[in-house]
Formats: C-alpha cells, sequence, structure tokens
C-alpha cells in the first residue's frame, strides 16, 4: 500500500490518495486539489469524504467529472456537500453512495470501512484502508476536532473518544490536518479531551 498526501488550501487540509494493487482511492479533496490528483493517479476507483465540511470537500465535483469515479459520504453529512451550509461558496457534489454509520464497503475490490465518530459533524467518520486510519477532523496529533461549530456537538464527542479509548488495536492515524500520529498515542490523551469538552457543556 501507497499512502501520498498534500496539504491544501489556507486550510492545509491533507489529501490523501491510497494506492493497492494499482487502484487509488482518492480521501478529502479540498481547495485546489485537482490537479495534483490528476497527476498522481493511474486508476482512480472512488472519492471518499471523512466529512462534508468545505475544506475537504471543494474539489469533489471536479474531480468526479474528470475522473468518472463514484463519490462516497457520511449519509449525515450529505447535505453539506450539496447546499454549502457555510456559505463558502462550496461547489456543490452529490454522493453516489452516502454510507450510514460504521460501514465496511468493498470498493475496486479494496476492503474499506468507515468508522463512525460524530461529534465534530453529524456525520464524521474514520475511514480504515489497510490498517490505517485517516481520521478526517476526528484525530490529529495531540488534539481533536473542534465540537463547537455549527451542526457540531460536544455530547457526541465525548461519546466517540470514549468509544476510541476502547479500541485496543494501535493504527497510524492520518489526520486532515497536520502530521501523522497513532492511536495509541492519542489515547493517552483522551481522558484529558473528553474532561475539555465536559466543561463546555
Amino acid at each position: 500500500m501507497q499512502i501520498q498526501s498534500q496539504p491544501m488550501g489556507a486550510y492545509q487540509t491533507n489529501c490523501y490518495i491510497v494506492t493497492i494493487e494499482g487502484k487509488d482511492l482518492i480521501i478529502d479533496p479540498g481547495i485546489g486539489a485537482t490537479e495534483w490528483v490528476l497527476s498522481h493517479v493511474t486508476d482512480p476507483v472512488a472519492i471518499l469524504n471523512t466529512h462534508g465540511h468545505f475544506d475537504h470537500v471543494w474539489s469533489n465535483a471536479e474531480l468526479k467529472a474528470k475522473l468518472n469515479t463514484p463519490l462516497y459520504c457520511p449519509e449525515e453529512d450529505a447535505f453539506m456537500l450539496e447546499n454549502d451550509p457555510f456559505s463558502q461558496g462550496t461547489p456543490s457534489s452529490r454522493p453516489d453512495h452516502k454510507v450510514a454509520g460504521d460501514a465496511t464497503l468493498t470498493i475496486g475490490g479494496i476492503p474499506v470501512r468507515y468508522r463512525h465518530f460524530p461529534g465534530h459533524t453529524p456525520g464524521n467518520s474514520v475511514i480504515e484502508i489497510g490498517g490505517h486510519w485517516f481520521s478526517g477532523d476526528f484525530l490529529f496529533l495531540q488534539s481533536i476536532g473542534r465540537w463547537d461549530f455549527p451542526y457540531s456537538s460536544a455530547t457526541d464527542m465525548i461519546r466517540s473518544l470514549q468509544r476510541a479509548q476502547q479500541i485496543t488495536e494501535d493504527y497510524p492515524v492520518h489526520p486532515g490536518h497536520g502530521p501523522s500520529t497513532t492511536l495509541r498515542a492519542e489515547q493517552k490523551l483522551m481522558n484529558y479531551w473528553i474532561e475539555t469538552v465536559k466543561a463546555t457543556i
């Protein structure tokens, strides 16, 4: 498995290309991602969104049109792709597949697991491929996603962190912003983050 990444736009949102047996999965193509993606894929089979925020989905529509690949998005966040709720001018995109909750999919022969960790957004998910986590805006290096945006939920974030605490396997974690980390490293900080979020309720 090969993982390529490039930070995109003013928010430096990480766009990932995961290649397995020559097939490419594109994760979170943000602002200005199209040219980079087109120059780094050979056999794209899907575009995958971890959640619906504009800086993660901006190039969905353009890439779908150019690559003729299906788009997958968490079901609860599909409205963000279609309706631009933050009025950022995000090009509208329509998911071909709305992923409900936790789901294991097979895309181009590749197992892809969506793990639903709401809080940052209603549908916010980790995408697990080949034993790696692409965590979107759930987990970062020594940090977590914000829970104070419109459509965010502090209560859901606490539950998601508590659930992530219980996972016994370790995974490399590739966040939506910043450098990679591991689940084991971030679990050491989860009690702190749970208490921090609780204090805001």
